[in-house]
């Protein structure tokens, strides 16, 4: 059994999906939403395994509503408009049904499903941190599920071959993206580069040691990083 939720503004679309959804046992229907907002909620509170996710609706556009997941399931966008299509294969959706369509049209979006849909991660994380702010949520690795941490809960990001290890209170999560992205991305008034290996939160500091010419950093999660001497100077006028 899949968990299925749709999210569409027109009463016609969701009666179609629902309607096409008869032939298939396995996928059951927990939830139908009219707008962004009440998709954001009941997606993470069912946790569905397919989301039918309309782009145009009130509250926040499907895209929107993708940044503010905490899982990501698997996404056929169902939509009107065509010129949205590069940008829904652009962060991995499973399949662009444009209306109207067809029955044979929809079971093949559904066939889609057994694909391998391992990119669906990177690009919406793309999507997560190439929005105009800074983000407020990272996408990570937990488990065999992708899910969205707050920026905040971050205590430091260590490098990790060509990925990234967020360390969130007594836990890592691994991130798709390299610390030199990750640098990029996330707000510099919050963290700092102290080591090409390292970035810290500047709000999960607990104190600054020094030995010597060197200094440590001690996090509030107990986690003590190395600062480097190109970055030194730097922190010092920061954190004074």
């Amino acid at each position: 059994m899949k968990k299925v939720i749709i999210a569409d503004d027109e009463k016609a679309g969701r009666t179609l999906i629902k309607e096409f959804l008869e032939d298939y046992p396995e996928l059951v229907l927990v939830a139908e939403v009219n707008n962004g907002v009440d998709a954001i909620t009941e997606i993470n509170r069912f946790k569905p395994d397919l989301v039918f996710l309309d782009i145009q609706m009130p509250g926040k556009t499907g895209f929107e509503v993708l940044t503010y997941l905490e899982e990501l399931p698997n996404i056929i966008f169902s939509t009107a408009y065509d010129e949205y299509a590069l940008k829904a294969f652009e962060v991995h959706a499973v399949d662009y049904l444009l209306k109207p369509y067809t029955k044979e049209r929809f079971k093949l979006a559904v066939d889609r499903l057994n694909c391998d849909n391992q990119k669906l991660g990177n690009l919406t994380e793309s999507l997560l941190l190439d929005k105009t702010a800074y983000p407020t949520r990272v996408l990570v690795q937990h488990n065999r599920k992708l899910i969205t941490v707050s920026a905040d809960n971050i205590h430091w990001v260590e490098a990790f071959g060509d990925y990234s290890k967020l360390h969130i209170d007594d836990q890592a999560f691994l991130s798709n993206f390299g610390i030199s992205d990750l640098e990029r991305r996330l707000d510099p008034k919050k963290f700092l580069r102290v080591h090409r290996s390292s970035i810290i939160n500047l709000d999960k500091v607990k104190e600054l040691n020094k030995y010597g010419k060197s200094y440590d950093v001690t996090l509030l999660n107990g986690e003590v990083v190395r600062v480097s001497r190109g970055y030194m100077d730097l922190l010092k006028k920061i954190m004074l």
